[in-house]
């Protein structure tokens, strides 16, 4: 975009939302800028570890699922997509996943769980203990000692998060965006229900739309707009080994926790889920946790070394879902937040429904239960 012209859209916030919505809104011909208030893309879109759970869009009826099945359907297209456009292979890849149970009550929940996705018709097998250490030799020790019930997705998918971020914010730029980085959100100027310019620590900034997809900052930014969210941050800590060769092949879940194998022999271990507020540092507690974790499941990490431990801000909301849509009040500024676990999955769809709406298209999933300011 030329200098010195407005945009049609600024998006306050380079994560993987913010990013998503101005690749879709740039492929429908708007132009762009995008803000970020650190580096571009370094929080929660950073932190995760990619894991791009099945989903049908063919039998999601919930607006909720929906939205996760619409997403779940573009990822790979996007992969390829971004590939062709930018060289940037953002490390899709359909490894399948196994999710395990070592307790009794883990079990039925797995079980439970397992029936609910084949009511909607998403493939799901469950496993022979002896199938289990056929399919990875790496967990033989737990299936003769410690497993109760194992199930296999071949629908599970993965992506490299820090990859994918790179190659859409080149894919943007090639298409003539503005991203700035270090450039904080301080304050609206507001008239009659228009948003007219955004107040940053490098100036004022105009366009004819306006966007804020600052996750788990978002609920402050629309403070300063008088508008209450649910949205509040939740940490979640990971830890990276770095292996010669990967010590197994498809994503490992247990509970909320999760095993991330990469091509190139690292494997991501997370994630903690702790209300600290702002707080990003990571605990000799929450590592521990997650290094026996790894080390149970998969004793051959046992003599491996860690290469890093990290820890991101998840925007949370009250009600387990986004906020999606229009500020209430405005007629040009609009808001995209509080995927909690699952912004890099569902950021596909999030930023279609919101480019249709925003361009004046009917959005094709009911927005009306992610609407911005609900209680």
């Amino acid at each position: 975009m030329s200098a010195g012209l407005v945009p049609d859209c600024l998006i306050v916030g380079g994560g993987v939302i913010g990013l998503s919505l101005a690749y879709e809104l740039l492929n429908h011909g708007a132009t762009v800028e995008v803000i970020d208030r650190g580096p571009l893309g370094r929080e929660a879109s950073w932190a995760g570890a990619g894991i791009l759970p099945p989903a049908n869009l063919a039998t999601a009826i919930d607006p909720l699922d929906r939205l996760r099945a619409l997403s779940h359907s573009l990822h790979r297209e996007w992969a390829v997509r971004l590939r062709e456009e930018t060289g940037i292979d953002n490390g899709y890849r359909e490894c399948g996943g196994l999710y395990l149970a070592r307790s009794s009550g883990e079990a039925a929940a797995l079980h439970a769980f397992a029936e609910m996705l084949r009511e909607i018709k998403i493939e799901i097998e469950r496993l022979l203990l002896d199938d289990v250490a056929k399919l990875e030799p790496a967990l033989r020790e737990i299936v003769a000692n410690q497993l109760q019930a194992a199930y296999a997705l071949p629908g599970e998918a993965q992506l490299r998060n820090p990859d994918h971020l790179r190659a859409l914010k080149l894919a943007c730029e090639r298409r003539g965006a503005t991203i700035r980085a270090d450039c904080e959100a301080t304050e609206f100027e507001c008239s009659n229900g228009t948003m007219a310019a955004v107040r940053t620590n490098v100036g004022l900034l105009r366009a004819g739309q306006y966007c804020i997809t600052s996750g788990a900052w978002t609920q402050r930014l629309l403070l300063r707009l008088g508008m209450t969210t649910g949205i509040m941050p939740i940490r979640g800590q990971m830890v990276m080994f770095k292996c010669e060769t990967p010590p197994f092949r498809r994503v490992l879940n247990e509970g909320p926790r999760y095993l991330v194998p990469r091509d190139d022999g690292r494997v991501l271990v997370g994630s903690t889920e702790e209300e600290v507020g702002f707080d990003k540092r990571t605990t000799d507690e929450g590592v521990g946790e997650l290094i026996a974790l790894a080390r149970q499941l998969v004793p051959a990490l046992r003599d491996v070394p860690i290469e890093n431990s990290w820890a991101g801000l998840r925007p949370g909301s009250f009600d387990g879902f986004p906020y999606i849509g229009r500020m209430p009040g405005f007629d040009n500024a609009y808001a995209a937040a509080g995927h909690y676990r699952s912004g890099l999955h569902m950021s596909p769809g999030t930023a279609v429904v919101l480019r249709q709406l925003m361009l004046g298209d009917e959005p094709e999933i009911d927005l009306t239960p992610f609407r911005v300011g609900r209680g």
